[in-house]
């Protein structure tokens, strides 16, 4: 590497107040350059490397894209495009904008605002993958059921399968679709009325979805997201491994950064109010399960990957097949839940939790569950109000 294009390490030094055998640690952190891509040259080659985890590696074409457009202090989704906005519709995301945020859109001048739209009256890539007649060929999600607990079975591989090619907005829909399509909904009689008990939480659902065409590598050629359910679990894969080249697994996810690879992307899914802007959208997937079932996140450098846990599938395949033994956990927290309101309207969370064992955090998920399925309601407000059994 030539000396003089080196980049300007400026370390943060910190003492963490530690002892390891004897000797006091420092913890040096040197922040990356902001003029990438970086390269070895020397012994005939020139190489860009990245971190990967704990390792550097040498960057693949999709990630050297991403330093060269970092060095530049641009993103893929605000590139110029040979598309003219003359040429597309945009009646889907028009009426969604309308219905999500009761404005129309004033054309062109909200495309440009947006960033969809330049002053030269070409697209952007964010533009072209939201018109109607989306021409992003890499804009899309394959969706495929499968026989059983893994891809391919004895007889039939595939229960249901289909290709979706399209702007983003059908994108997400489609693939909810198929998951809805392709899932049950259980239920279960209690004492005042039945519960109702889903494959997969619908909100996590949308989240991973969400999640996947926001933060997805566009530029990886021939690329698509991935939806394969199975008997007992559905994974989303993403082109396009995390941002700064972390691993998801090897992180605690409340404290992952909020990094995003396509941020125009993300403020119009914001805008449409498909998402939030804090960035927390693995968080909300996990709170949507219960405490001893938690989905599963894992990256490499070339995909993203998120697990989500069919939560009727371990209570169907029990030895005995007996569904009343099944589905009494579920059974029992709404029913301690119900029990303790009855003994006590006025209840709040907190007290709910310790009348019944049961974690606040469980208690606030079921307690939501019941007012959206309407089995109770709150009466009056949160401190003063009482609850009241409805069904």
């Amino acid at each position: 590497m030539n000396r003089n294009h080196l980049p300007k390490l400026v370390p943060a030094v910190r003492e963490l107040r530690i002892r390891v055998d004897g000797q006091d640690i420092l913890r040096v952190q040197i922040s990356g350059g902001a003029n990438t891509p970086y390269y070895y040259n020397g012994d005939g080659t020139k190489i860009a490397y990245y971190r990967i985890g704990n390792e550097s590696a040498q960057a693949p074409a999709a990630v050297l894209n991403e330093l060269l457009l970092k060095g530049l202090h641009q993103t893929f989704d605000v590139l110029e495009t040979k598309y003219r906005y003359s040429d597309y519709s945009y009646t889907l995301f028009e009426a969604t904008f309308k219905q999500k945020t009761g404005s129309a859109v004033e054309k062109p001048r909200d495309y440009r605002s947006f960033g969809m739209l330049t002053d030269n009256d070409t697209l952007t890539f964010v533009g072209a993958l939201f018109a109607d007649q989306c021409p992003v060929y890499q804009s899309r999600v394959f969706c495929t059921r499968w026989n059983g607990l893994k891809k391919g079975g004895l007889y039939v591989d595939a229960i249901d399968n289909d290709e979706f090619q399209s702007n983003a907005i059908s994108l997400l829909n489609d693939a909810l679709k198929f998951v809805r399509h392709n899932s049950s909904v259980k239920w279960k009689k209690t004492g005042t009325g039945r519960i109702e008990m889903p494959d997969y939480p619908s909100e996590a659902v949308h989240e991973a979805l969400v999640n996947a065409l926001v933060h997805r590598d566009y530029m990886i050629q021939g690329s698509e997201i991935h939806v394969d359910m199975y008997d007992d679990r559905l994974e989303i894969v993403s082109p396009g491994g995390m941002p700064d080249g972390k691993r998801i697994q090897d992180l605690d996810i409340d404290e992952v950064a909020s990094i995003r690879r396509n941020p125009v992307i993300c403020d119009l899914f914001s805008r449409l109010k498909l998402m939030e802007r804090r960035g927390s959208g693995l968080r909300k997937i996990v709170d949507q399960y219960p405490e001893d079932i938690t989905p599963f996140f894992r990256s490499t450098e070339q995909s993203f990957v998120v697990t989500l846990k069919n939560l009727n599938y371990a209570k169907l395949s029990t030895p005995s097949g007996d569904e009343s033994d099944v589905d009494s956990g579920v059974e029992n927290n709404a029913d301690k839940i119900l029990n303790a309101i009855s003994a006590e309207p006025k209840a709040t969370q907190k007290q709910l939790a310790e009348m019944t064992d049961l974690s606040t955090r469980t208690i606030s998920r079921e307690i939501k569950y019941l007012r959206d399925t309407g089995v109770i309601w709150r009466i009056g407000s949160d401190r003063a109000g009482y609850w009241e059994i409805v069904k």
